[in-house]
């Protein structure tokens, strides 16, 4: 039976502070998760805002961690996503981001007032968030008591440039990618209009950019808070003269230049180092400003707010439904589900998975988009967190952030039961990219229920602890060398030989084993040929899937290593890959399909496949 009054059930946690809640921003919705604490708690509250684009994807670990940490030493903590970001409605296309992103911190401020009983309120800001944070603070001065600002954005100008010259680096690597491929039109930028800017695959609109040049913290009337801290990097402070302006208007500042700004917002998420100095500063200056000040009130919901739990929103003219839901064992799993509109009967499902460390949305927000599109053609997408990883609890004893999670297959077993008992899906489809992917194709081996697999550039089946998968991607430079020359340039590649991303000796021992993985693969087919199987054979495992009728896609970006590594492990060419799955290449994209044009490329042909008539018959 499909279920209809789920979302009244599944969203919290039995016993825990966090519950993933929606709230209205004007007219649009916004999601976010309301941190509470398990006692009585201070009258004042904490609304963290986030950075921009790829550094928000980074910090989604360390914001959750702000968030249960203040909520552990009794502070209600709201996270949640502005418009056209996240898990939260979208913005329309033509609307001013800088301005509806200051809305959007106002409505939050007054969601966790009606929700808690808070008198008093802080924002914490996150670089662009510190900035969007001081200017909403001036907006509401009778609600927001005191200020957080960790790196802050001062000049929008600067900010900019900062955005612009990183684009110049990640272009020459773009430009070497799509040197030989033919421009593909991007959805994303058509919406975002002329005159925007892409930014490793986000996107800030002409409105916003015209905004922000506009905007410097320096020139403005400081906030009209009472306490502030200002947090710089310890290696590159850039608000000492804001804190002295703060000061001077009157405003208690405390300051501090702390390590840990790089690894929580420069590094890819799946690398994303915990900023432990940081947090303990936060919660430290919190505890002593704040917590032994005014009344302290239940930890629990307001009685006059009841928690909004489904978001009805409209897409190319149809009427879904999205629900957080928790499932698994001790219902740790978090999802969220996009439901078609009523009276859908087809009964269909796709499941999103981990992409490396990112959460839940997908790489640049691309999960979102295409469950609401695939929504709108009658499926139900369930957009999961694997354990540990985006806002699911990791498994007992193991660590947050853990890319290839132990139990990852019994995490998928969870949520392919979740789809079929809870909302009447039959068909169910798993996709995913990179590790997604690699756990997609792993969960159909080993006989979990589903129908297909769509599978977007796997680099490794059979996942050992002594694999470091930042190690794995260097090997496509020499695979194609002339696609990838350029990353000899690249700004990014370089931060993570300087940053210790990649480990020198690990990618000269691949370079060193890579004749013995072809020797590897002879003697693989030699036991084939002998029918000795082998532990963790590609090979037998795909050819079980496609005899129980599973229908498996690959989809790779032109000279990925991800390929060659499917042939050498599966003992298949890519033309017997071809004859037996279905494989496309996408040109004109990288390992993360960072560009939206790429993305855009993905887009049609994953929904290509997945509407195909001859989708599979029902596995078995």
């Amino acid at each position: 039976m499909i279920a209809e009054s789920i979302e009244a059930s599944l969203p919290s946690v039995p016993g825990a502070a966090a519950r993933p809640v929606y709230f209205r921003s004007g007219a649009d919705q916004l999601f976010g998760w309301l941190h509470l604490p398990h006692s009585r708690h201070s009258a004042m509250g904490l609304v963290i805002c986030k950075p921009f684009g790829f550094e928000a994807m980074s910090a989604h670990i360390a914001m959750r961690l702000h968030a249960e940490s203040a909520a552990e030493i009794g502070i209600p903590t709201l996270r949640f996503d502005y418009r056209g970001t996240g898990d939260s409605e979208d913005l329309e296309p033509n609307a001013n981001q800088i301005d509806a992103w200051v809305e959007d911190i106002v409505a939050a401020v007054e969601e966790l007032q009606q929700r808690t009983g808070v008198t008093r309120v802080c924002l914490l800001g996150i670089r662009l968030g510190a900035l969007l944070a001081a200017l909403a603070a001036a907006r509401r001065p009778q609600h927001v008591h005191a200020l957080i600002a960790l790196a802050p954005v001062i000049s929008g100008r600067r900010y900019l440039r900062e955005l612009r010259t990183f684009e110049l680096a990640a272009a020459q690597t773009q430009a070497a990618i799509a040197a030989s491929s033919a421009p593909v039109k991007s959805f994303e930028a058509e919406l975002a209009g002329p005159g925007h800017l892409e930014v490793s695959g986000f996107f800030l609109n002409a409105k916003s950019i015209d905004s922000l040049q506009q905007t410097d913290l320096l020139t403005l009337p400081a906030p009209a808070v009472e306490e502030a801290l200002v947090i710089d990097p310890s290696d590159l402070p850039g608000a000492v003269r804001w804190r002295e302006s703060l000061s001077a208007a009157g405003i208690l500042t405390d300051y501090a230049a702390l390590p840990g700004f790089v690894g929580m917002i420069m590094r890819p998420p799946n690398l994303t180092v915990i900023p432990q100095a940081i947090i303990a500063k936060v919660c430290d200056w919190l505890s002593r400003a704040h917590t032994a000040q005014g009344e302290r009130r239940e930890a629990a919901d307001c009685p006059s707010r009841s928690a909004a739990t489904v978001m009805s929103l409209r897409h190319a003219g149809a009427n879904l439904t999205e629900v957080p839901v928790m499932f698994g064992a001790s219902s740790s799993l978090f999802a969220i589900i996009t439901r078609p509109p009523a009276g859908e009967l087809r009964h269909r499902g796709v499941i999103f998975l981990n992409s490396g460390g990112d959460h839940h949305i997908g790489p640049r927000r691309f999960y979102v988009l295409l469950a609401r599109e695939w929504a709108e053609h009658g499926y139900v997408v369930c957009r999961m967190d694997l354990s540990g990883l985006g806002d699911s609890a990791p498994q007992p004893g193991r660590p947050l952030n853990e890319v290839f999670p132990i139990g990852a297959v019994e995490d998928i077993r969870a949520a392919v039961n979740t789809l079929r008992s809870q909302f009447g899906v039959q068909d169910v489809t798993l996709a995913g990219m990179c590790s997604g992917a690699s756990h997609a194709v792993r969960a159909g081996m080993e006989g979990v229920a589903v129908n297909r697999v769509l599978a977007i550039n796997p680099l490794v089946f059979f996942w050992r602890d002594d694999i470091n998968a930042s190690d794995v991607q260097p090997w496509e430079v020499a695979h194609k060398p002339a696609v990838y020359l350029g990353q000899i340039w690249s700004a990014a590649a370089w931060r993570r030989l300087l940053f210790g991303d990649v480990s020198i000796w690990r990618v000269a021992q691949i370079y060193l084993h890579r004749p013995m993985m072809s020797v590897q693969s002879r003697l693989r087919k030699v036991a084939r040929y002998l029918h000795i199987r082998l532990k963790n054979d590609l090979y037998w495992g795909l050819k079980h899937l496609k005899a129980r009728g599973v229908r498996v896609v690959f989809a790779f970006s032109r000279g990925d290593a991800g390929m060659r590594l499917l042939q050498l492990e599966s003992g298949l060419s890519a033309e017997q890959l071809a004859e037996r799955f279905n494989v496309r290449i996408i040109d004109g994209a990288d390992h993360e399909f960072t560009r939206s044009n790429a993305r855009s490329a993905l887009r049609e042909a994953l929904s290509e496949e997945l509407y195909a008539r001859n989708a599979g018959s029902e596995a078995g």
